[in-house]
């Protein structure tokens, strides 16, 4: 028979149970019995953060860099309502991580506690699902529950909530190996015949574009996604979050889509004939106004494990349910048999319609002299790491930059907040990033107001060694805001001017790490690869841009994919 264990030895053997290595978390008041069982055990690493954001958006990055659930602890109250900025952040990308949080002891709950907020209420709306643990017996039964939501059907957070009493009461150990929830089915094989008539449909298509999304990386589906595009010859389109699903520097690759993608990539998807949209949701910034986008006639064909995503904001043709990988796994051997249309004079038309569209440039820029362009500062960091480092980004003009102009061929390279547009994730996504491949080249691409959201990390950096190099492109004001407010606001800049910044190398500096400061565009490329030349230091290569440079191409909110705005001529 088991020997009796706390709550919070249970809970630090289950961790071990699904083979975590690092744990992300702050602690406090409610859950020092479970920090006291981390202490005592050696299975898995914590990693102190110096807000608890911090902790989520580490673990976060830590499981879309390693395809893990990533691991986070926080305490009651504040430590809670702190970290649900991740949590959302998480959520709206499908990135599975499962979260601890402390609770007050349960004959608390409901009388307004110390440090007690309902954490299981605050928290419902920006999880997959949430847990409030009432017996220590179901414990162990509970984080394996969560465990397996977490990572199974469309990924997404799940929080645990754990009274003070439940960590310390006395418990035998059971961790079930396999959990039934009679609620929760996801469903992994797509339906051959809906894969059938969706082949059919691709094989005959004279104007097809595949569009593919995040799913194709959550599901590791990269491989089947590059077979697939390079046997039918097709062009290929990523989202956001769906880069390095297809390798950038093939031809076949058109560039991003959306409200920052390249004019060929949102021509070609508004004027093809067939759409195949993987592991993707139609998002308000890829597809523009969903009327306008309708407006053409073409048939869809939809991949995504969720059902709730299909026909929610474009009505498909062909909705395929399933894990992508397996669907296109099954849809790669279907093909091997299927019967080709002798479609090539149109595919070879709509080919040269696309480099036709292609030859515009949309990303051309000028580099003037010695006032530095971003665009160019992402150009020389692709030279520098080879286009091999794992790149971390906050949210900006920053951001729209590094996904236009650093081409990622692998998948499971580029991290930033697509759906919620979290500012101040970088870093700690730097973080988690590092924590998961120990060794490897890591760029966290920021500006100088979203560093600022959680700079405090700088500590953490230096505590643990995490040697990321921090590139900023700082044009001393908040940049996407500012860009709206020309476009649609008259000028007008109402707040988007950062006035009193600190000198960021100094500051980097006064944390223990490296600070460099480059002013002219001469001195770009010697910057980046002295700064990735050390590699036993977090470097500050604090890059003073063009305040004035906007990002184009841009489609405006509400206005359809071909309406795009190449450039403040086009007003």
């Amino acid at each position: 028979m088991s020997a009796e264990m706390t709550g919070s030895e249970v809970l630090v053997r289950c961790l071990a149970e699904e083979g975590v290595k690092h744990v992300f978390g702050y602690p406090g008041g409610a859950v020092l019995y479970i920090y006291d069982a981390i202490y005592r055990q050696d299975k898995f690493k914590h990693i102190l953060v110096r807000h608890e954001q911090a902790a989520i958006h580490a673990a976060d990055a830590y499981a879309r860099s390693s395809g893990k659930v990533g691991v986070a602890i926080v305490t009651s109250g504040p430590g809670v309502t702190n970290a649900v900025t991740g949590l959302a952040t998480a959520y709206t990308d499908s990135i599975p991580i499962v979260v601890i949080s402390g609770q007050v002891g349960s004959h608390f709950i409901g009388q307004d506690a110390f440090q007690e907020c309902d954490a299981v209420g605050i928290t419902r709306p920006c999880v997959k699902h949430n847990f409030l643990v009432n017996d220590v017996k179901h414990l162990a039964e509970t984080v394996r529950k969560a465990f397996y939501i977490a990572s199974t059907g469309r990924p997404g957070p799940v929080l645990i909530d754990i009274p003070k009493d439940i960590s310390m009461l006395p418990t035998t150990f059971n961790y079930p190996k396999e959990v039934e929830m009679r609620s929760y089915k996801p469903i992994d094989k797509g339906h051959s015949g809906q894969i059938r008539k969706a082949l059919q449909l691709m094989l005959q298509a004279e104007r097809p574009v595949i569009y593919a999304g995040g799913g194709v990386i959550l599901s590791d589906s990269a491989p089947e996604l590059n077979q697939l595009v390079d046997r039918l010859g097709y062009p290929c389109t990523n989202t956001l979050m769906g880069l390095g699903g297809y390798r950038a520097t093939s031809d076949k690759y058109i560039g991003m889509l959306g409200m920052h993608g390249t004019y060929e990539a949102n021509q070609a998807v508004q004027h093809c004939d067939v759409l195949v949209a993987i592991g993707a949701r139609f998002d308000d910034r890829v597809i523009g106004n969903p009327d306008h986008f309708s407006q053409r006639n073409r048939k869809i064909i939809h991949i995504d494990i969720d059902p709730s995503t299909i026909s929610k904001r474009v009505k498909v043709d062909v909705p395929i349910v399933g894990n992508v990988k397996d669907v296109l796994q099954e849809m790669l051997a279907q093909m091997d048999s299927a019967h080709a249309a002798n479609n090539a004079a149109a595919l070879k038309a709509w080919w040269k319609q696309i480099n036709d569209w292609r030859a515009i440039q949309c990303l051309r820029y000028e580099q003037p002299g010695p006032e530095i362009k971003p665009q160019y500062v992402i150009e020389k960091l692709w030279e520098v790491t080879r286009g091999d480092a794992f790149v971390t980004s906050d949210v900006g003009q920053h951001q729209m930059w590094a996904a236009q102009y650093y081409p990622f061929d692998k998948p499971r390279r580029w991290f930033n907040s697509g759906g919620l547009g979290t500012m101040g994730v970088g870093l700690p996504y730097a973080m988690g990033v590092q924590m998961a491949h120990p060794g490897a080249t890591v760029a966290c691409v920021t500006g100088e107001g979203s560093f600022q959201m959680n700079i405090q990390e700088l500590a953490t950096c230096k505590q643990y060694n995490l040697t990321p190099k921090i590139i900023m492109l700082n044009n001393g004001v908040l940049g996407m805001v500012r860009q709206w407010q020309r476009l649609d606001y008259e000028s007008r800049y109402s707040e988007s001017y950062v006035a009193s910044l600190p000198d960021f190398d100094k500051l980097a500096q006064a944390y223990g790490h490296v600070g460099m400061k480059v002013e002219n565009a001469a001195d770009v490329e010697g910057a980046l690869r002295e700064a990735f030349a050390m590699k036993d230091r977090l470097v500050l290569v604090n890059i003073l841009t063009d305040s004035a440079e906007n990002v184009w191409p841009m489609v405006r909110a509400g206005r359809g994919l071909t309406e795009m705005i190449m450039s403040m001529e086009d007003l």
